[in-house]
């Protein structure tokens, strides 16, 4: 008998990997940040042996979700301008309110609150795009939870954090050579969007990103504006125009592309790029419906985003999964696409392999890193369970999230966060919620 850290038991263990088995009263094996074995608990603890074992009746265990796109530190910005669209929330809202607040303070406060949201959520990894991001790297490590950290890049200066268009890309190398062996925080290259980013600084951004193999992240294609745009300024639609420019690669992951061409889905998948898909953003901002059944189809990696705070006006996966999975079947008339299955897949292994963690979190198989989630089952809403997939999809809440367990340590217990003190994050932002409203 080996001894193992944990062993987490489960009425039903989904491990998101070959044919999506479920697998029943099932149990996983954890050695120090990572996954030792998982299947049946018989199978398990005839060959582990553990001081803490975690039992799971009337619960499912599942990997980490993965947040593919959002501005964590926009959480400090949530509900302040709402029901516009998305160039005048941006130009005479969020725009404003970024130059007058956003500091390295900030976005590690906010951060703060961000990474409690989404780990009490089930969201382990996420993906982000913003500014001061070693300050956001920081408060991670601390934290214990992972993110894919986008260092941001627009053409234009911005107050405090870049003086000229150098300053981003010196800033970005610095993230890169700060975090290269981090367990937790994983940099990346983030120019903004085609109308905030000209091609020099595109090209610039990808040639770093190549030097240093680390991903890009952008927004593409949001809105019937941005197409537009930039079918006036270089005569080509976004993704057409960033072949032209030599941006599409495994990677670029791409936020919304909403607007697109069938001719632009072949691109985006020839060149192995990865899309997350925001769709509630996409809903509560009018931008549209990106076309994720043609997408997939096309053999397109999709994930999961949220966007940021200020725009959703929530971070959880659990609502983009539910969302996803029901509109693109009233938008395409097909009640069989996105089906529950596919969209737990997109928010776990497909949104991990998009950030270039494929082989380290979004399954649960040995060798993986123990990014665990513990869901309780016995609430009303939940009861009774035919199948177990349509109910992580269509029924489950972020308040039936019980044990989060990032590399190998519970970072959520019973609901509650055990790397920080949840009064204290709430406290603070209340404190910036009296400075921001004035």
């Amino acid at each position: 008998m080996q001894n193992v850290d944990y062993i987490i038991r489960a009425d039903y263990l989904l491990t998101m990997e070959g044919d999506l088995a479920v697998i029943r009263d099932g149990a996983v094996a954890v050695t120090g940040s990572d996954i030792t074995d998982a299947g049946t608990f018989a199978g398990v603890s005839a060959k582990y042996t553990s001081k803490k074992i975690i039992e799971g009746k009337d619960r499912a265990v599942f990997p980490g979700l993965i947040n593919t796109h959002t501005h964590a530190a926009m959480v400090y910005f949530r509900g302040l301008a709402d029901d516009l669209p998305l160039m005048e929330w941006l130009q005479d809202h969020i725009w404003p309110a970024e130059g007058k607040w956003m500091t390295e303070e900030f976005v590690g406060d906010a951060v703060g609150l961000a990474c409690l949201e989404m780990l009490k959520a089930g969201v382990t990894t996420y993906a982000d795009m913003y500014f001061f991001q070693n300050a956001a790297g920081k408060k991670l490590e601390k934290i214990g939870m992972r993110g894919v950290l986008g260092a941001g890049v627009i053409d234009f200066p911005f107050t405090g954090y870049a003086r000229a268009v150098d300053d981003y890309f010196a800033n970005a190398e610095n993230l890169i050579n700060n975090f290269k062996d981090s367990d937790f925080v994983f940099p990346c290259i983030a120019p903004h969007a085609t109308y905030t980013c000209g091609p020099d600084n595109y090209k610039r951004a990808n040639a770093l990103s190549e030097k240093y193999n680390v991903p890009v992240h952008t927004h593409l294609a949001e809105t019937q504006f941005e197409v537009a745009e930039c079918q006036k300024r270089f005569g080509k639609t976004p993704v057409e125009y960033f072949e032209s420019i030599g941006m599409l690669s495994e990677r670029l992951f791409a936020a919304h592309c909403v607007w697109l061409t069938d001719n632009e889905i072949e691109l985006l998948a020839k060149r192995k790029a990865g899309v997350a898909h925001c769709i509630e953003s996409n809903l509560k901002l009018a931008s549209g419906f990106a076309p994720v059944p043609k997408l997939l189809s096309a053999g397109v990696r999709v994930g999961l985003g949220t966007d940021g705070a200020a725009s959703n006006n929530d971070l959880s996966i659990l609502g983009e999964i539910s969302t996803a999975a029901k509109v693109h079947k009233a938008v395409s008339g097909d009640p069989t696409v996105v089906d529950s299955r596919t969209a737990l897949l997109m928010a776990t292994k497909i949104g991990a392999e998009i950030l270039g963690l494929g082989d380290k979190v979004g399954s649960i198989r040995p060798g993986k890193k123990a990014d665990l989630v513990m869901a309780g089952l016995s609430k009303p809403h939940l009861t009774p369970i035919y199948d177990i997939y349509s109910h992580l999809t269509y029924c489950l809440r972020p308040s039936d999230i019980e044990t989060v367990m990032v590399n190998g340590k519970i970072v959520i217990e019973r609901g509650r966060p055990t790397t920080m003190d949840e009064e204290e994050v709430l406290a603070k932002a209340r404190e910036w919620q009296e400075k921001i409203k004035g």
